[in-house]
């Protein structure tokens, strides 16, 4: 069951605790006031007003799994039907409060309101025509019609305020639940902005973002009822101030843009007002249509990074609104950050993975091309003077051609894209340690503690590359003999360990990934996969005598 859903089954609970509750305290307050022989038959609607109203308790409670409740219609008519019978309004001041509170939480205050003026009213004219308040006591009846609404007023405001706060939570939880990693960084944002208009009821919503590294802004823009992906305008940083604000510790709102304009705001580190508010260009209010428009801050790293805009609002924008907005900014500033830095992360990690493939091709197979290249310049000289010796040079090429082959058919195919389960993990490592065996020199000893592992497919599938990324570069660098791969799992962590007796790295000591990227050394694509999935690197080096990788993911 999703949060909002418990809240919402939470405040309808209150209700059906409510109504037998009611309906026990009229009933004691009408035999307080009139004896049993002068009000039996409203003594009789109570006691079955209270029966229904627990088997309307108990079938809800047996309902968990549907939304069902009494409806409120029913409620109203019972009142209605009492205030008929009894020959006092009294008792009825208790399921009229009750109508009211539920009233506030189904309907809202502006429609609980109005209703609970209506029946305080009628209340007070059938106290008056009853003989309970005299016609002539005008102050006193007056007075008695102010206080009835008050309460049912206020019971209607606190069940309205339950109301809302269902509401909220179950916006924020549909907020969190659009920040997946999986579905990309633009699919987040256009399901997060989808919500705020939706939630806001604007014409669209914009995402404002500064890249302190790439000295960059994006732009990610919402019109209300599209579905396309977004893609973001990419801006210069002298633009930012166009977008930014000027000031991104300001919380604003306009209402109207038009000459002097018609706003509010303040500064979101004290609240204080801010007495001149900045606005967004003539140019860039001209490009967006805007006739209104509010504007909060979310941070990054503990510092402003960008702007969340809700473009013209359907209706002027409140103070609470913007409350409210800044609330929800808060809310899901973190997950905004987390899905940023994790664009940063696959970034890098993207762009050592081309170096890595760079460096492997240029080491690996265009040196043996070159070297083929001149090779055969030397048996082209000499095929008509030896041509024994050609014979025997070019099946040396040959077999050079076809290890070089094979060699770029395993580079291939480990380019591909895995999709690794937790239940295929073991299995996946097993076999690709046989074929490391089949292909090198290498002792390969492969220790896997658990008979299955249970962790996120992401983790599982970059623990297999970091696996096999190690695995392949100890074979084509550290000049080992022997290697010793160790996986397991408890409660709280997967851990990975590679070690091997070569060469080692160019450092001596131990170093986490952190130290080693201030140090500018260390693997750097299995540096980025670990941090991708939240995990911690260490490696120990012993020039000369071999090193050690580990690698830590925690799996709370």
């Amino acid at each position: 069951m999703s949060p909002h859903e418990s809240d919402r089954r939470h405040i309808e609970r209150q209700i059906a605790y409510a109504r037998p509750i009611v309906a026990l305290l009229a009933l004691i307050a009408l035999l307080e006031q009139i004896p049993y022989s002068h009000a039996h038959h409203t003594i009789y609607f109570l006691i079955a007003y209270l029966f229904l109203a627990v088997l309307a308790l108990l079938f809800e409670r047996m309902l968990t799994g549907l939304t069902w409740h009494l409806p409120l219609a029913s409620d109203l008519m019972a009142l209605g039907f009492f205030i008929y019978l009894s020959p006092t309004t009294v008792p009825a001041w208790f399921p009229y409060l009750f109508v009211c509170y539920a009233a506030g939480i189904r309907w809202g205050l502006r429609v609980a309101f109005p209703m609970a003026g209506g029946l305080a009213l009628l209340l007070v004219m059938i106290t008056a025509v009853k003989g309970e308040v005299h016609w002539m006591r005008v102050i006193a009846w007056l007075g008695l019609v102010g206080a009835t609404l008050a309460a049912g007023g206020g019971s209607a405001f606190l069940g309205d305020l339950s109301r809302s706060f269902a509401a909220q939570n179950e916006l924020l939880a549909r907020v969190s639940s659009t920040m997946q990693v999986d579905q990309g960084l633009s699919e987040s944002l256009r399901l997060l902005l989808e919500e705020l208009t939706q939630a806001f009821h604007t014409d669209g919503a914009m995402l404002v973002y500064r890249d302190s590294d790439l000295e960059r802004i994006f732009v990610w823009q919402l019109k209300s009822g599209e579905s396309e992906r977004l893609i973001p305008e990419n801006l210069a940083l002298t633009r930012a101030d166009g977008f930014l604000l000027d000031d991104l510790d300001a919380t604003i709102c306009w209402n109207s843009l038009t000459g002097a304009g018609a706003g509010f705001g303040w500064d979101r580190r004290d609240g204080r007002t801010l007495k001149a508010l900045p606005r967004l260009p003539a140019a860039t209010q001209q490009v967006l249509a805007l006739r209104s428009f509010m504007s909060v801050s979310f941070d990054q790293m503990g510092q402003p990074a960008g702007r969340l805009f809700l473009l013209n609002g359907r209706r002027a924008f409140r103070r609470e609104d913007l409350m409210w907005f800044e609330r929800v900014a808060r809310h899901v500033g973190p997950s905004v950050e987390n899905i940023f830095l994790l664009r940063h992360l696959r970034a890098r990690a993207i762009e050592g993975e081309r170096s890595r493939i760079s460096r492997d091709l240029h080491d690996g197979i265009l040196q043996t091309l070159l070297s083929i290249e001149i090779q055969l310049d030397v048996l082209r000289r000499r095929v008509s003077g030896s041509p024994e010796h050609t014979a025997s040079g070019l099946a040396n090429l040959q077999q050079t051609v076809k290890n070089e082959s094979a060699e770029l058919r395993h580079m291939v195919t480990d380019l591909r894209p895995l999709r690794v389960q937790s239940a295929d993990l073991i299995d996946l490592m097993r076999g690709f340690a046989e074929r490391y065996r089949n292909e090198s020199t290498l002792a390969l000893d492969v220790l896997i503690d658990s008979v299955e592992l249970h962790a996120p497919d992401r983790v599982c599938r970059e623990i297999f590359q970091i696996y096999r990324e190690a695995l392949n570069n100890i074979k084509k660098h550290a000049k080992a003999s022997h290697v010793v791969v160790k996986l397991s799992q408890d409660d709280s962590r997967l851990v990975l360990v590679v070690d091997d007796n070569g060469e080692g790295f160019s450092f001596a000591g131990k170093f986490t990934g952190d130290e080693l990227d201030r140090l500018r050394l260390g693997p750097i694509s299995i540096k980025e996969r670990t941090r991708t999935v939240g995990g911690v690197l260490t490696v120990e080096s012993n020039p000369g005598h071999g090193a050690r990788l580990t690698i830590e993911v925690p799996l709370g």
